[in-house]
């Protein structure tokens, strides 16, 4: 998470030079964030990452080299601590799974209003994750889909529904502890049993099957009322 006062620091990432340039214009706008490197192609992202440890990594999907689902299976697998919002025009299901598996922060759209990708870089700078409301439609029924098909979820602990309604509101593992007044090692066990239990393979896929048995209020309408 960027320090306070200072510009949030993105690394950039999309194959077409003309894409780069009206979002790296609307993410500036404000002051609030500085692109300080773009990226043509995945390997290129990655080393750019590497070198400017920035806060947030907007990627688009399909790139040369490697593509954004690659880089941020990069990034987790070197636990870097960089923030990671996918920005695409692919909204197929088979991509979004990919993304969300991978421990993207977020999935926004192209098609989304200037404003709503400026807001949902802060809010994964901030730890939260994003979903643009047609991936979010589009994930929960798809979700729906596997309970009918009889793809249940095993029971989860009350200290385990704790974690994952503070998971939920975008607190990271620390924050977590400090809450519940445990080590940032027992949060993780209790997310791994979480993630489990709920077949999941993320911490944003774990809080949408959540929302979708009904275990944790819907995140998105909490989002709404703030």
């Amino acid at each position: 998470m960027t320090e306070p006062g200072q510009p949030l620091r993105v690394v950039l990432a999309d194959d077409h030079a003309v894409v780069r340039k009206g979002i790296r214009e609307f993410l500036e706008t404000g002051g609030s964030i500085a692109v300080v490197a773009e990226a043509a192609d995945g390997v290129e992202a990655m080393k750019l990452i590497r070198d400017h440890q920035p806060d947030v990594a907007v990627l688009d999907i399909q790139m040369p080299g490697q593509s954004g689902i690659d880089v941020t299976h990069a990034i987790r697998a070197e636990r870097l601590p960089v923030g990671v919002l996918i920005l695409t025009a692919f909204d197929d299901e088979p991509y979004i799974r990919a993304v969300l598996q991978a421990g993207a922060n977020g999935y926004v759209l192209k098609t989304a209003e200037a404003q709503d990708i400026v807001e949902a870089v802060q809010a994964v700078n901030e730890g939260r994750s994003v979903l643009d409301p047609t991936i979010a439609r589009k994930l929960m029924g798809q979700l729906a889909r596997s309970e009918a098909a009889g793809i249940s979820a095993e029971p989860l602990t009350e200290r385990e529904l704790e974690v994952l309604r503070l998971t939920a509101k975008g607190h990271t593992n620390k924050a977590i502890g400090a809450q519940l007044s445990i080590s940032d090692r027992t949060v993780q066990g209790h997310l791994a049993r979480i993630y489990d239990k709920l077949h999941a393979g993320s911490r944003t896929e774990a809080v949408m099957r959540a929302v979708t048995l009904g275990l944790i209020p819907p995140v998105l309408d909490e989002a709404d009322q703030n």
